[in-house]
């Protein structure tokens, strides 16, 4: 009669021998069973219809199975008997360590070859046919896929990453090609050997090139951003075969002049595949023995070579990023001046220990699943250089972070998990997404673009263009405190510049706190319909400046109307009448109005030393000296006064005279003091720029 054994067995016992009939269970968790990279505890068999051993629930019964299936056993088909013998076939299980092996023996003289099949996961791996069949099943599975020892489960050529089923686990396999990675964000370079510099200037750079291959050559393009002295990289060329393809801000990619459209799906342009998501866009160039990949988000650029046979150095930055920069600097795509370096002041609201701290995450988990592959070092040096200098603003705080996340994912499939929580980072996004800014305009968080500029009579704010898109705000509908003063914009550069100055104060607000004259203004948007006019307190930016700085003038001269200026070669005569201008040159005109507090006279160049004869007090005349007097102070930005000369008793004919003024602001106020009715010399002139912690003081002197 057909009896079915199962054999079981391992290295440290006996095989063991169990009759079957019928569907049975069979705890094997006294052996180390593994079928093709999963272990098993427990068997289920059926002798019913086909004959099948599974290790995950019987046959028929759900999907997903791990299984060894043979044939139906009817004996009219398959023939079993012969006469007077009892045949027999066994199916032998063997666990080796970590190693499962599946053994056919058929001892029926005249038996058909047996036809056996492996199933995994529900898809068949292997079919077996014989009458004495052994097979090694312990293998690997990926991904749900079973795979058998030896099997190259992928290679990517990109990463150098072979991936093996060696004995139960998945492996990775050194092979011939060679990786090299290189990444620019902000101004930092760290090249392929892991070496890092900072590019100062504004110039564009060769970043990679290779001598075997002429006609490819990979660019880098650096701007300024809120810091002179702090260059950002801007953009990337890719330059083949005479064509130039530009990686830009916002995702615009252009090749020579032309901008292209792209989207998730590969485009070939000129032998350069390319591609565009979310998180910036992706360039590939396969030459021969070389596979190149450009992936730029606005900020970063990652570019990875992949080197099938070829052994030559890469050139440029990436290939070695300590070299002088002249080395590498071209001219002929580089702006003329590009080259001067500047120094600006250092901002001190930069935390240095604080940005430290932050770019030294770097060394904690998760990054440490990293560090076998990508030394942390060169990135966490890139990070505090920059942010010890420039403000952590436009998301430069997590873009280090974020550089180094990605060139871990280059040499590996580790994904980093939670570091975005941890750090306080949004999820990665290309820069200003199809917002395209000119060669004058950056991505940043707030849309401000040069600084308030206040001089003179006047102040102006810029903002960017391009960033006011980003944030959805329609230039149009912008306007100062007066919403008649609205932005005007440069056509070539996208800036909206917001002003204002004496003749036209667009409804300033003009205060003054000591000896500062403040002005404020507010740039605001407005909705309005056929009906209402609604204005929002939404404020963008506020115009504001200090005390401004401005040129204070005192002259002297022998008439009334100020036409007859006093020379330092005039004849000065006792008791001869002189009127002194106070003028200002740099405020506002109906704004702020000038007010002469006091004036005297000394012996002595100090204005605290000596003798002293006061001609103003308080702005108005001094009552004692009836020759004094006062015209036109505290109405405009200039008043005069008038005195007969005289001369000190008993002392040198050398008289030295002293103003001191105040600003008031005429907005809401009355400036004009109240005040109640009641030898030879030459002049040395004199002039003074007012300091705003103090009230401006000015000295005139006449000397025999």
């Amino acid at each position: 009669m057909l009896r079915l054994l199962l054999f079981l067995s391992a290295v440290t016992a006996a095989g063991a021998q169990t009759p079957l009939t019928g569907d049975t269970t069979i705890d094997i968790s006294s052996f180390n069973v593994t079928f093709y990279g999963q272990q098993y505890s427990t068997v289920y068999i059926n002798t019913t219809g086909n004959f099948t051993v599974c290790f995950n629930g019987y046959y028929g019964t759900m999907e997903g199975l791990d299984c060894i299936i043979g044939e139906n056993y009817d004996a009219t088909n398959l023939n079993y008997f012969t006469d007077g013998y009892d045949e027999v076939f066994n199916i032998g299980i063997h666990g080796f360590g970590t190693e499962t092996a599946l053994e056919i023996r058929d001892s029926f003289t005249n038996a058909a070859p047996r036809v056996f099949q492996t199933m995994v996961n529900g898809a068949m791996m292997d079919t077996l046919v014989g009458a004495y069949l052994y097979l090694d099943i312990s293998g690997c599975r990926q991904s749900g896929v079973g795979y058998k020892t030896g099997d190259v489960i992928s290679h990517n050529p990109d990463t150098c990453i072979t991936l093996v089923c060696n004995d139960t686990e998945v492996h990775t396999r050194p092979n011939s090609c060679l990786l090299e990675t290189c990444t620019v964000s902000g101004p930092a370079v760290i090249d392929s050997d892991g070496r890092v510099n900072s590019v100062q200037d504004r110039c564009a750079h060769s970043l990679m090139s290779l001598p075997s291959v002429p006609n490819f050559h990979v660019l880098a393009n650096f701007q300024e951003r809120r810091r002179k002295d702090v260059s950002f990289l801007d953009s990337v060329t890719l330059r083949l075969d005479g064509s130039d393809i530009h990686l830009q801000q916002g995702g615009r990619v252009q090749l020579n002049d032309t901008t292209l459209t792209l989207n998730s799906s590969v485009q070939e342009v000129h032998g350069v595949e390319l591609s565009k998501d979310h998180t910036g866009v992706t360039a590939k160039v396969s030459l021969t023995d070389y596979n190149t990949s450009v992936f730029f988000d606005g900020n970063t650029a990652h570019i990875r070579v992949t080197r099938i046979g070829g052994i030559e150095s890469l050139q440029g930055l990436c290939g070695n990023s300590s070299r002088p920069l002249s080395d590498v600097r071209l001219s002929q795509d580089s702006t003329s001046g590009c080259d001067v370096l500047h120094n600006d002041s250092a901002d001190p609201a930069i935390n240095c220990s604080a940005m430290t701290e932050r770019c030294n995450l770097l060394n904690e988990a998760p990054f440490t699943a990293c560090h076998n592959h990508t030394d942390p070092a060169p990135y966490i040096t890139a990070c505090t250089d920059t942010l010890c200098k420039y403000p952590a603003v436009d998301g430069l705080g997590c873009q280090f972070l974020e550089a180094y996340a990605k060139a871990c994912s280059l040499y590996s499939n580790i994904t980093l998990e939670d570091w975005r929580s941890k750090a306080g980072c949004s999820a990665p996004r290309a820069s200003c997404q199809d917002r395209f800014c000119s060669a004058h305009e950056f991505c940043a968080e707030k849309a401000s673009g040069d600084p308030t500029v206040c001089e003179r009579d006047s102040a102006s704010l810029s903002l960017v263009g391009c960033l006011l898109e980003e944030k959805g705000i329609d230039y149009s509908t912008l306007h100062l405190n007066d919403n008649s003063c609205v932005g005007q914009v440069d056509e070539q550069t996208h800036m909206v510049t917001f002003s204002f100055d004496g003749s036209d104060s667009c409804g300033t607000v003009v205060s003054v706190n000591n000896s500062q004259v403040i002005y404020k203004n507010t740039i605001m948007t407005h909705n309005h319909t056929d009906v209402i006019v609604r204005t929002t307190s939404s404020v963008i930016e506020e115009i504001t400046s200090g005390a401004w700085n401005y040129t204070l003038t005192m002259k002297a001269y022998l008439d009334s109307s100020r036409t007859r200026l006093v020379e330092s070669s005039t004849e000065i005569l006792l008791n001869q009448k002189i009127w002194v201008e106070l003028e200002t040159d740099g405020l506002g005109d109906g704004l702020v109005a000038v007010v002469t507090d006091s004036c005297w006279a000394t012996n002595q160049k100090s204005p605290n030393g000596g003798l002293r004869h006061d001609l103003i007090s308080s702005g108005c005349a001094n009552r004692a000296d009836q020759t004094v007097e006062v015209t036109g102070n505290g109405q405009g930005t200039s008043n005069y006064f008038s005195f007969n000369m005289f001369q000190f008793t008993g002392s040198s004919a050398d008289v030295y005279l002293h103003c001191r003024l105040n600003l008031c602001v005429t907005q809401n106020n009355t400036c004009a003091p109240t005040c109640s009715a009641a030898g030879s010399r030459r002049r040395r002139s004199a002039r003074s720029t007012y300091v705003a912690e103090a009230p401006a003081f000015i000295t005139m002197a006449w000397t025999n």
